[in-house]
């Protein structure tokens, strides 16, 4: 690499310290952020695997095939959530109905994501993707009729650095692979049967690690087929617990606990048109079904007890589905319009559902639209609505997964929910576009 190409991929990465400063806040299946890329996010993701972006290496590392040279993309989406609790029947010392429900308990949130690619020869390209992939921001107040199951603030920040390679092994197939380091910090907050102003947390933070990888087929020069995928990973919390004054019942100080993200398969498809339409679609599979009840450990490896229970944080997911189809129009040389429509089939289920993650199947409706200012400086906008499904929650006894040991009582109710999404982006050429080819016409 020239000392210019260093120069650039310096300047590049100089954005990655943006990402340091965000909060993310759940909008996709369980804990996952899906606003990754404001280009994908224009179409409701439809065919991201396939490629069409340099954020597309996201989901398929083998997608950096297709772009020529030093290039980034930096993208910042503003999540708008609302969340609302209306509880209809609880029991149990320490809570009642008259305590009401909650009003929005959501952050909105910006969440950024930057991505860089290096054309080393004709055959193989260097990346690295910096992301915030799962996150929860949201605060309930501490007198409210749920509290028992969420009182206080639940945060969940993840930071994940990818670092990739990708090989063209000829004009149709490319693969990819790359790393996954991930830095996570978590708050979860209960409340307890001793009434307002006491509390159980769980503080922690921790590092996990695992793969990425994919590949690209085009059968013909208007066909577009990718598949990647994104491994699960072990997502450790070292951390502290803390009881107000109940540390007497149970083990306050140091713990641990494992929170297993899930493995992502993502399918998309490009299939050109005409010279200015192209349709997309995409199928994903998130495995869920691997994200079961975190227990909290001491030390020792003992569970953590509250008042002689077993410490957990309830999760116990299903795996999850997305579908999404989507069209792109070439309005100009310099103007692309796109839309989509997408159905995602939660993890979260009606017999484990809690208010602190309350989850439900959504509907996404999207409109974005890139402009090319220059052979260097493109520019993406898009805009989302997000529908969730009111969802019921019904944790009438131990035997509901979202039972908390040690919370003594039951809680019902409902949760309504949407999401407003606003995402911009960057993409920039950093080395110079080769010339365009021209033909000349010789006369003798």
């Amino acid at each position: 690499m020239s000392f210019r190409g260093l120069k650039a991929v310096l300047l590049a990465c100089s954005g990655v310290g943006v990402l340091l400063a965000a909060t993310a806040d759940a909008n996709a299946g369980g804990l996952a952020v899906r606003e990754q890329s404001a280009w994908g996010q224009g179409s409701s993701f439809a065919g991201v695997a396939a490629g069409g972006s340099l954020s597309a290496m996201f989901w398929n590392p083998a997608t950096m095939t297709q772009q020529a040279g030093l290039q980034s993309e930096s993208s910042l989406s503003g999540i708008l959530p609302y969340s609302a609790n209306t509880p209809t029947a609880v029991t149990g010392a320490g809570t009642s109905v008259a305590f009401g429900g909650t009003d929005n308990v959501a952050h909105s949130a910006l969440v950024p994501s930057s991505y860089y690619s290096y054309q080393f020869n004709q055959k193989l390209w260097l990346g690295l993707s910096v992301n915030s992939p799962f996150g929860l921001a949201e605060t309930f107040p501490d007198v409210w009729a749920g509290r028992k199951f969420a009182a206080g603030g639940e945060n969940l920040t993840t930071y994940n650095f990818a670092p990739s390679i990708a090989y063209k092994i000829n004009d149709w197939i490319s693969v990819g692979v790359g790393a996954q380091i991930q830095y996570a910090k978590l708050t979860f907050t209960q409340g307890t049967s001793f009434g307002p102003t006491n509390q159980a947390a769980i503080n922690g933070a921790g590092w996990a690690y695992g793969f990425t990888a994919g590949l690209t087929v085009t059968p013909t020069p208007t066909t577009t087929v990718g598949l990647g995928w994104r491994s699960g990973m072990d997502q450790k919390i070292n951390g502290a617990f803390t009881a107000n004054a109940l540390c007497f019942l149970s083990q306050c100080g140091s713990i641990n606990g494992t929170i297993n993200v899930p493995d992502i398969v993502s399918l998309g498809l490009r299939q050109k048109l005409s010279s200015q339409w192209t349709v997309m679609g995409t199928v994903e599979w998130s495995h869920w079904g691997r994200t079961t009840n975190v227990a909290i450990l001491q030390p020792n490896g003992a569970q953590v007890t509250l008042a002689g229970n077993p410490l957990v944080i309830p999760l116990n997911y299903q795996d999850g589905w997305f579908f999404s189809a989507g069209a792109e129009y070439q309005w100009s040389p310099q103007i692309t319009l796109r839309g989509g429509v997408a159905y995602e089939i939660s993890p979260v289920t009606d017999q484990v559902r809690g208010p602190a993650i309350p989850d439900n199947d959504r509907t996404w409706l999207s409109i974005g639209g890139t402009y090319k200012y220059s052979a260097k400086t493109t520019f993406d906008l898009a805009y989302s609505h997000v529908f969730v499904k009111s969802a019921p929650i019904n944790i009438v006894d131990a035997t509901n997964p979202a039972f908390i040991p040690g919370v003594t009582g039951t809680y019902t109710g409902t949760v309504d929910s949407h999401v407003d999404i606003i995402s911009v982006a960057l993409r920039y050429r950093w080395d110079d576009p080769a010339p365009a080819p021209t033909s000349t016409l010789y006369h003798k």
